[in-house]
């Protein structure tokens, strides 16, 4: 394609050329120019900038008529000189945002691939720049999540192979190899979980559409996120209070939500010290539901805040080792929040203790509604909190129940149950927790 000289149309022949007898308009090459998704600019002899399109331009690589990045006027150089393409990967500078006129601290810049090429004898050049930003993060991504998962690999499997070596050494001891093959148990089912978080997280970042999407009352979700850590907390006397309103409801996948909690949960239990309580609580804000579990735990540095939801990433790698933790829970929550439309934050000051809150989108149509207390009432084999701790919470031991089973009339458990909505109505998780004063 050629534009020609003194003319408003650009003449193309089957190959490109200016011999098909066809004519473009001058206005509707510019058009295509200007919609290109890559950023386009042309110089002449002079390096002066006699054409650019949209995307260069929102790129910074122009003031006026010049280029403003000195890589480029290099690249430029040197494609004249050597009079052949070249190519360069280039870091563009932060462009501020209208109608700012510098850059934000936070805001990055852009990475590009630039291809310069020769167009005639008169020495104009063509640099065609592809933004590679997004491209370039993958990568580093994938590089870290190899390197990462490498390490997270070889620990259980080199503790298996020397106690398989010290189980071998001491056969005819009987109590070495009770202990060593506890040791063997705990290693191979922390392998065992690690490999299958890394599966669920690769599901979950593979952009599949969601299984199972309906209605779930939040009161299932808790309870059943409660069962399934029941024993790690009674293990380390941990009680878990669940307050706020079941009947609030959303729609979702309910294992990925329920999994969602429940590595809350874990992660506040693996993080507080013995004897404490967690508290699991549910409210309305707007048109969303918070679900938010707040610790009286070690608490977490203000410079780890941003990097907790990232992969293999430890706060305290040393107390992750301990409590078993693969680095991955909090990962998986974050992709399970946003493939359902929520998010999920994290406050938190160091000896204080934790709040992590997962919001998702509220369900407004018909469904069914469950208290805590008819969804999942397991027998009760230790105390209950009483409502000065929480609008119907329960510890661990007592399940997830929001009137109970205490064997009164139906009718007292209604009224106790409406009491109970009435009061965490007015009192939502973040506020029984303290997360929203903090």
């Amino acid at each position: 394609m050629t534009v020609v000289p003194g003319s408003s149309s650009v003449s193309t022949g089957p190959d490109g050329g200016a011999d098909g007898g066809s004519m473009l308009p001058a206005k509707l090459v510019r058009r295509v120019i200007s919609g290109l998704p890559t950023g386009l600019l042309v110089l002449d002899s002079t390096d002066r900038v006699v054409l650019v399109n949209t995307v260069a331009r929102r790129m910074g690589v122009v003031d006026s008529d010049e280029l403003a990045v000195a890589e480029l006027a290099e690249l430029v150089r040197a494609t004249r000189g050597a009079g052949s393409d070249r190519e360069r990967q280039i870091d563009l500078p932060p462009v501020p945002e209208p109608p700012l006129t510098r850059p934000r601290p936070d805001q990055e810049g852009v990475a590009v691939r630039a291809r310069a090429r020769l167009l005639d004898s008169s020495g104009h050049v063509a640099v065609i720049l592809d933004d590679i930003t997004e491209s370039r993060r993958v990568e580093a991504v994938r590089r870290d999540f190899v390197a990462n998962i490498s390490h997270e690999l070889k620990t259980p499997v080199g503790a298996l192979h020397v106690l398989a070596e010290a189980v071998a050494a001491a056969s005819e001891d009987p109590v070495a190899v009770r202990r060593f093959a506890s040791r063997m148990t705990h290693e191979s089912a922390r392998l065992a979980r690690l490999v299958q978080e890394i599966i669920d997280l690769s599901r979950l970042q593979g952009a599949e559409p969601l299984p199972d999407l309906r209605p779930l009352a939040t009161a299932g979700l808790l309870a059943e996120a409660v069962d399934r850590t029941r024993l790690v907390a009674q293990a380390q006397a941990i009680s878990i209070a669940v307050i706020g309103d079941g009947e609030l409801r959303v729609r979702g996948d309910e294992n990925q939500l329920v999994t969602a909690v429940a590595n809350l949960l874990d992660n506040a239990i693996s993080y507080s010290p013995h004897g404490t309580r967690v508290v699991l609580g549910v409210r309305r804000s707007g048109t969303t539901v918070e679900i938010s579990v707040a610790d009286e735990g070690i608490g977490i540095a203000e410079k780890d805040l941003e990097r907790v939801f990232e992969r293999f990433y430890r706060a305290d790698p040393a107390r992750s080792r301990a409590t078993g933790g693969t680095g991955l829970g909090l990962a998986i929550v974050k992709h399970i929040a946003t493939n359902h439309g929520g998010s999920v934050t994290v406050w938190s000051v160091e000896g204080t203790g934790s709040t992590f809150t997962l919001r998702l989108p509220l369900f407004t149509g018909v469904l069914r509604s469950f208290t805590f207390g008819e969804r999942r009432a397991p027998a009760r084999t230790g105390p209950e909190i009483s409502d000065a701790d929480g609008a119907g919470g329960t510890d661990v031991a007592g399940g997830a129940g929001s009137g109970g089973t205490d064997g009164g009339s139906s009718d007292g458990g209604a009224r106790r149950r409406a009491e109970n909505r009435k009061r965490s109505g007015s009192a939502g998780p973040s506020d029984a927790t303290g997360g929203a004063k903090r």
